[in-house]
């Protein structure tokens, strides 16, 4: 799967996530749990995937984990990396020492 590439996520999964999955996908009827801003509704197309609701939560139970089509999976997931990168980006940019421009190396 290349959405996994890059990422630690695949490895902090538990053993039974295929089970999970399946479980998840059945209690949601396949349809995809994202809720439309625009309209306030879900979006209900047909899911394949399966999604934890809080980022960055390694939480498995059924009640933290949602269907979602690949469009809003993708867009979800995307919003979120963008976020981490972000956050890692200024940390980084914290932690480089600053020097006067007026001072020699």
């Amino acid at each position: 799967m290349p959405q996994w590439e890059g990422s630690n996520r695949r490895s902090r999964l538990p053993s039974n996530w295929a089970s999970i999955r399946r479980q998840v996908l059945s209690r949601d009827g396949y349809s995809c749990m994202h809720v439309r801003q625009d309209l306030m509704q879900l979006c209900l197309l047909p899911a394949n995937e399966v999604d934890h609701i809080e980022q960055g939560a390694d939480d498995d139970r059924m009640e933290a984990l949602q269907s979602l089509c690949p469009y809003h999976h993708g867009q979800k997931s995307g919003r979120e990396g963008g976020i981490a990168s972000g956050i890692s980006r200024r940390a980084a940019k914290k932690t480089r020492a600053r020097r006067h421009p007026g001072l020699l190396p």
